[in-house]
């Protein structure tokens, strides 16, 4: 099998294969292996339940007991509409064979919709642990917008008998700082439950450059910044951000005279001024609503009537 590799990497193979100097040592990795989850999880401060949920996920499929994990995610039905997912492949359309798809395969796990897991919980869950995608994108709107949104509770997660929810957070996008409130309140919550959770991370700002080229934010049309449609954010769009710049390629960013202010203003209009929020962009949910779901006002005030004083 080496011989084959070497062949197959010819002149390069001496400089691919032969390497043994890297910045870190492997000493020093936390490499994959039966023990992972008593080794790596095991002194955390997760629960016994979330640590037998993570057992349950190393040890199921053909990768069983290695250390690996193979997951089997769907979830484009909602991201990118049925149709545009599989209507190459109707058979897809029913979440059944998704599920039997990921048992085909050896699949640690499925991660799906709520929809989905929530349609053949009752046949399925107990042959291969669930996982739950709680939050979604949706490409409906226009301009599209890098948001996720929640589409369940962690209360209903627990109720189908999965072993995990996930979530996804845009870094750098407008509505970055309250899906990640979001989530960290949804994942206290799963763990409390004794679920395991699992966090997709993806860059989306078409600020961000490289060596001096722009990366553009995936999910984004081209083009349009996520401040203002058909103009990306520059140096003087005064409702966008500043481009970062590769070291040694950075400018020094001036305002012009008619625009700058004085820092004690500047701070001053900031300190007072109440928070403004655009009307696509709710509050973040309080922990309650995400456990179990929202409450009509006649019973938040019924709990309110119900409470005794100090």
């Amino acid at each position: 099998m080496f011989d084959t590799i070497q062949k197959q990497l010819g002149a390069q193979a001496e400089y691919l294969l032969g390497f043994n100097t890297p910045k870190i040592a492997k000493q020093r990795l936390h490499l994959p292996g039966p023990d992972f989850v008593d080794r790596i999880f095991g002194p955390s401060d997760r629960n016994n339940r979330v640590l037998g949920n993570l057992q349950r996920l190393f040890n199921s499929g053909r990768l069983a007991g290695t250390g690996y994990v193979s997951i089997l995610p769907v979830d484009q039905g909602i991201e990118h509409s049925g149709g545009a997912s599989f209507a190459k492949n109707p058979d897809y359309f029913d979440g059944e064979n998704i599920v039997k798809l990921a048992i085909e395969g050896g699949c640690n796990a499925v991660a799906s919709t709520y929809g989905v897991l929530g349609s053949v919980a009752r046949k399925y869950a107990h042959k291969i642990p669930f996982l739950l995608k709680f939050n979604h994108s949706e490409l409906l709107t226009y301009p599209n917008k890098a948001d996720q949104i929640l589409y369940g509770t962690m209360k209903q997660a627990a109720d189908m008998g999965c072993a995990a929810v996930g979530a996804t957070i845009y870094f750098g996008s407008p509505e970055s700082g309250r899906q990640i409130v979001e989530v960290s309140q949804a994942f206290a919550l799963a763990h409390e439950l004794g679920l395991a959770t699992v966090l997709w991370c993806y860059l989306r700002n078409n600020a961000f450059k490289v060596k001096g080229t722009r990366r553009q934010g995936h999910g984004l049309p081209h083009g349009r910044g996520p401040h203002r449609p058909g103009k990306p954010p520059g140096r003087h769009d005064p409702g966008g951000h500043h481009q970062a710049e590769a070291p040694g390629e950075q400018r020094r960013l001036r305002s012009p005279p008619d625009r700058q202010l004085d820092l004690r203003q500047v701070r001053q209009t900031h300190l007072h001024r109440p928070l403004q929020r655009s009307s696509h962009r709710p509050l973040p949910l309080p922990g309650g609503q995400l456990l179990h779901g929202p409450r009509r006002p006649h019973q938040l005030r019924r709990r309110i009537q119900g409470r005794r004083g100090p």
